[in-house]
């Protein structure tokens, strides 16, 4: 039967994941030059529109849909049929619309995350179409083999709410994108500033907001779980916030606002996966771990050279990373860990986060070489030095 305090909780928590993305889009909006401030928002404002005719379509069929051979969802719910005020099973509390709409929350801002890779370069069009083959191709997949009913799950794999269906998946489709469509125009030979960092914060100010709508969200009801879960959200990013800046005053001289705004992000990142699995003392320890492993991935970028723009493989691929594996190390809440008499799990988290990167590497490669090959994937010289605004849009961020 419907539960109507968890069907309210799940649909605010499901309306805090929709904030997230615009969340994001000032997050990164803030961090590119001024001439590329609304291309940037756009790329992830348009995803809450492509993604959720893609989800409606096929795209959560074959992330939920009856399970075939445990690596695809079947065609059950094609265009949302059998998909409605009804709970989806006996064991659930709310309506199944309300489920297919959260997780649906969930695919939008996945493929947005991937933008801060190639922000200031992608050609739109392309953008679009990558957008809409990653949801189905890359996307649906893991997330099935996760929560849908498909292997790793069957294996007993750890992941509360996205460490490896979103982080994991997404920083590893970063990497193919930052080496397929090649560094900006000038990189490593100019200084790329932010534009805007009061933008960025506000950004990552409502990232933090939502995150809470995120984690304590997929305990899919109001009850102990979803308080642990919100709990360890703040504690772990907090933490992750102050190893960040701390990491930053020792290896670079002066901590900065940047600094600690992406060390929130990354302490988000990394609790992610163990939200409602680790005991709060647990999650501090996997915050503060991952605002520094974050940052020496930020600093690794620049000595192996690609062009990650906004650093989403260093805070969202290492923050998942780290996330999955402390996960494996501490759970001791309905699961239990490495530190809990349970070696295995810490085996099962690598196994799924290991095949999880090589899975969305190779499918990424493909879907971004395919498009090279045929729409082209980058604007040309002299409309990435126009800006993207002007050259894509015909507008401009300021009119000052």
């Amino acid at each position: 039967m419907i539960n109507p305090a968890d069907t309210a909780f799940m649909l605010i928590s499901t309306a805090l994941v929709m904030f997230m993305t615009p969340g994001l889009a000032l997050f990164y909006a803030g961090m590119v030059r001024s001439k590329n401030v609304l291309a940037t928002i756009m790329q992830s404002f348009i995803c809450l529109g492509l993604v959720s005719i893609a989800w409606v379509i096929l795209g959560y069929t074959l992330s939920f849909g009856s399970d075939l051979g445990s690596l695809i969802g079947g065609l059950d719910y094609l265009f949302l049929n059998g998909v409605g005020i009804a709970p989806a099973s006996k064991e659930a509390t709310i309506p199944h619309l309300l489920f297919c709409a959260f997780q649906l929350m969930f695919a939008i801002i996945t493929p947005a995350l991937i933008t801060g890779t190639f922000a200031e370069r992608m050609k739109f069009s392309a953008f679009l179409i990558f957008v809409t083959l990653w949801t189905l191709l890359v996307y649906a997949p893991v997330c099935h083999w996760v929560w849908g009913g498909g292997w790793l799950g069957s294996l007993g794999a750890l992941d509360f709410a996205g460490g490896t269906v979103i982080h994991i998946n997404s920083g590893a489709a970063a990497v193919a994108a930052a080496l397929i469509i090649g560094p900006r125009k000038g990189y490593r030979r100019e200084v790329f500033h932010p534009h805007n960092l009061p933008m960025t914060v506000l950004g990552g100010a409502i990232l933090w907001f939502g995150w809470f709508g995120f984690n304590a969200g997929s305990a899919l009801a109001a009850n102990g779980t979803a308080s642990l879960a919100f709990f360890n959200t703040q504690i772990a990013s907090g933490a992750a916030l102050l190893s960040w800046i701390m990491a930053e005053r020792l290896l670079s001289g002066k901590p900065t606002t940047l600094g600690a705004v992406s060390g929130a992000v990354a302490g988000l990142v990394a609790i992610t996966p163990g939200a409602g699995f680790v005991t709060p003392i647990y999650a501090v320890a996997i915050g503060l771990v991952g605002g520094f492993l974050c940052y020496l991935a930020v600093l690794a970028k620049v000595r192996l050279g690609y062009d990650d723009s906004l650093d989403v493989v260093a805070v969202h691929g290492i923050g998942g990373l780290w996330g999955a594996i402390g996960t494996g190390l501490f759970a001791s809440v309905g699961a239990r860990g490495l530190f809990f008499g349970n070696p295995a799990q810490l085996f099962v988290q690598l196994l799924g986060a290991l095949v999880t990167i090589g899975f969305s590497l190779v499918m990424t490669s493909i879907i971004l070489k395919a498009l090279k090959a045929t729409v082209g994937l980058r604007v040309d010289e002299e409309h990435e030095i126009q800006g993207l605004d002007l050259s894509l849009h015909n507008e401009t961020g300021y009119n000052i």
